[in-house]
């Protein structure tokens, strides 16, 4: 009996070893690998954030899906991802990035939380103008809330629609 124990035990470590290690993707990863993200991860791409974003943090990423940025208009969004852009693309980006790792209570009991950017993003029910969708995703490097709008700076207006002649 004990020989039977003993190799099946044997037998056993080699699938063990072959399990992979339980990790979670960092918050880049993580939205890459969500075709929801598709515009948020283009952008970060654009705004050269991502070394930034794969870093150690924490960090909380509240992420605009890609309905959120459809609310801006193609045409901002294809306005906002040229190079020439970069800065203004950042800025509306960091603000979407506060230092820390936050979960949806932590949020719940805040009033404000101040971003990479520098400003701060009223908390409450809502996030500034933004309603959460999904909440406490966790990563290597910190934690992603799911929002239903673009966060824009209060430094810098919302970038319009172009205006069509007729």
């Amino acid at each position: 009996m004990r020989l039977r124990i003993s190799l099946f035990a044997l037998l056993a470590l080699p699938l063990l070893a072959a399990s992979p290690v339980q990790r979670h993707d960092d918050i880049v990863d993580i939205a890459a690998g969500n075709d929801n993200f598709a515009t948020l991860v283009a952008a970060v791409k654009a705004a050269g954030l991502v070394e930034t974003l794969k870093g150690d943090g924490p960090f909380t990423v509240f992420a605009p899906t890609n309905d959120a940025f459809a609310l801006l208009g193609d045409d901002a969004i294809e306005r906002l991802l040229r190079p020439e852009n970069r800065a203004q693309l950042t800025a509306i980006l960091t603000y979407h990035v506060v230092p820390g790792e936050y979960k949806a209570r932590d949020i719940g009991r805040l009033d404000e939380l101040k971003t990479v950017n520098g400003e701060a993003l009223s908390l409450g029910s809502r996030v500034d103008n933004a309603q959460l969708l999904s909440t406490d995703i966790e990563a290597s490097n910190g934690v992603i809330h799911v929002i239903d709008r673009v966060l824009m700076p209060r430094e810098m207006p919302a970038p319009r629609r172009a205006q069509r002649s007729h």
